[in-house]
């Protein structure tokens, strides 16, 4: 399978899910704040990797998937889940990426520009990501 965009599931959208993402997001970001407050910046910035709305849309997965079979009559639960961990497994690689792109930046932006330290972690998170993605759908788990 090739990642691809699919705007069709909006519609299916409710209006609160969007809420819980935006209420957990910055949720998240708050907290990241505090500690970053509390530890300082370096610290903080680690809990920055943490994708800000994951736990809202791992919860939100599940809940469409089994909601969608349970329409169909079947009872979708073991669906659900394995919708939300697929989801949470492209965060892990793209976690990875992410990392990739604060070492990065960190090393560079001292030593180069702002916008040639930033594109050229942002092209290193894409490379490691996507390489990951390959490595696994092509390797094995």
């Amino acid at each position: 399978m090739i990642p691809s965009l699919d705007f069709s599931s909006l519609k299916e959208a409710h209006w609160w899910q969007f809420a819980v993402r935006f209420f957990l997001g910055g949720a998240v970001t708050v907290c990241t704040g505090l500690i970053a407050q509390r530890f300082g910046p370096v610290v903080g910035g680690l809990f920055l990797a943490f994708p800000a709305i994951f736990p809202a849309t791992a919860t939100l997965i599940e809940r469409h998937e089994t909601e969608k079979k349970s329409k169909a009559g079947i009872d979708g639960r073991a669906r659900g889940r394995k919708a939300a961990a697929l989801d949470a497994a492209g965060a892990v690689l793209g976690g990875w990426g992410m990392l990739c792109f604060g070492c990065a930046a960190w090393l560079a932006l001292p030593r180069y520009s702002m916008a040639l330290a930033l594109v050229g972690a942002a092209l290193l998170w894409q490379i490691v990501s996507a390489s990951l993605w390959w490595g696994r759908r092509h390797w094995g788990r």
